[in-house]
Parts: structure tokens; C-alpha cells; sequence
């Protein structure tokens, strides 16, 4: 091959490369035609969207207003005690509805140094990572304001929030909150004790 020639080649090697290139980039024409799917059952499926027509009521709306008491299934909550803090009066419950179990402070436990004690101290004095850091402190656990608290206001502020606390409704259920507040009941009574709360036989160890 004449130099002439492999120089030829070369001119029109790359440029042939370009195009190559080029059309693997290429996504080809908009289409009305709907894509494929291999298994359609989930794609397309017998349901009304909202505001479509139906043929079956005589009103032909396929919304329909709900059978009157119909409660949907994640607001199907029977107990107002335990799902909101409150009693029939509408006044906060002094004490919480759940049995006070040695299991159940531990999982309080867990659950308050998961998510309280970044604010409020893993005692519950407000001596937290937080604060240190220049946060506003939240209020101490071992005041008498908060001493004397019910349980439901306790719940009602970790489920909706107060002040500068956001909600933890998302983040907590429901039984996790009654557990946290047994164990902080649980940790103001270790900052707070009296000598009649300690066994007989064990105050001769006290210094």
C-alpha cells in the first residue's frame, strides 16, 4: 500500500468512527405507540381513576361518597387513651395505659437514647451533645413542672411537638412513645430519690 493510499484510509477511518458514535447516541423518533411490557397484568389493571365516568351507578360518577361512620383503615383507632393521651373529658391522662414491665423500660430505654437523648441528655438533664454545641437547652426532666406532668401531655408533645421539639409521630409509634415516657419516669425518680425508696437492707451501703 502506497503512502498516498494508507493516508486516504486514515482520512476516512475516523471520521467513519464518528458516525458510529454517533448513532449509538441516537434514541430514535417520539411514538404514540405504547412501550412493551413483558408482563402487563400489573400495568394495566380494572380500576376507576379519580373524576373517571362509571357505567354501573346511575349518577355515572365513579367517586362515591362513603357509607356513613366509614373510618379509613390507618385511622381506625378505638382507643383515645392510648392513640392520643387524652380521656373521655378530653383532659390528658395523668398515667400512661401500658403495663410497666422490665422489658418494656428497656426498650424505652432504647428508644430514648435513639431519639431524646441527643437533646435532652441520656439522664434527662438537658446536658446534651446539642446544647454543648450552642442549641437552645430544652427544658430538665427533673424540674417539678415536668415532675408533676401527666403522661398524656408527655405523649402529646412527642407525638405533635412543642416549641423548638418537632413531632416524632413518624419516627416513633405509638407504644415506643408510652415506653419512652415509663422510662423517663424511671429516670426522674433515680435523680429524685428518697431514702424510703431504697430497700432497708441496702441503705446500710450508702455513702
Amino acid at each position: 500500500m502506497t503512502g498516498k493510499n494508507l493516508g486516504l484510509s486514515k482520512m476516512t477511518f475516523w471520521p467513519l468512527m464518528f458516525l458510529l458514535m454517533l448513532s449509538g447516541c441516537y434514541r430514535g423518533e417520539p411514538s404514540d405507540k405504547p412501550p412493551i411490557h413483558p408482563n402487563p397484568n400489573m400495568y394495566y389493571q380494572p380500576k376507576y381513576n379519580a373524576q373517571s365516568e362509571s357505567r354501573f351507578f346511575a349518577d355515572s360518577a365513579a367517586m362515591r361518597i362513603p357509607v356513613e361512620g366509614t373510618i379509613a383503615r390507618e385511622w381506625s383507632r378505638g382507643d383515645d387513651i392510648y392513640f392520643t393521651g387524652m380521656g373521655p373529658d378530653s383532659n390528658f391522662v395523668q398515667k400512661g395505659p401500658l403495663k410497666l414491665t422490665e422489658e418494656g423500660l428497656k426498650r424505652g430505654r432504647e428508644r430514648f437514647d435513639i431519639y431524646c437523648s441527643v437533646c435532652h441528655g441520656t439522664v434527662g438533664d438537658a446536658q446534651s451533645i446539642v446544647v454543648a454545641k450552642g442549641f437552645i437547652p430544652p427544658p430538665s426532666f427533673h424540674q417539678d413542672r415536668i415532675r408533676t406532668m401527666p403522661d398524656g401531655q408527655i405523649f402529646d408533645a412527642i407525638t405533635n411537638g412543642v416549641r423548638n421539639m418537632p413531632s416524632y409521630k413518624n419516627q416513633i409509634q405509638v407504644e415506643d412513645r408510652w415506653r419512652i415516657i415509663q422510662y423517663l419516669r424511671a429516670l426522674q425518680r433515680s435523680q429524685n430519690a428518697k431514702i424510703d425508696d431504697i430497700p432497708e437492707k441496702y441503705r446500710g451501703n450508702l455513702k
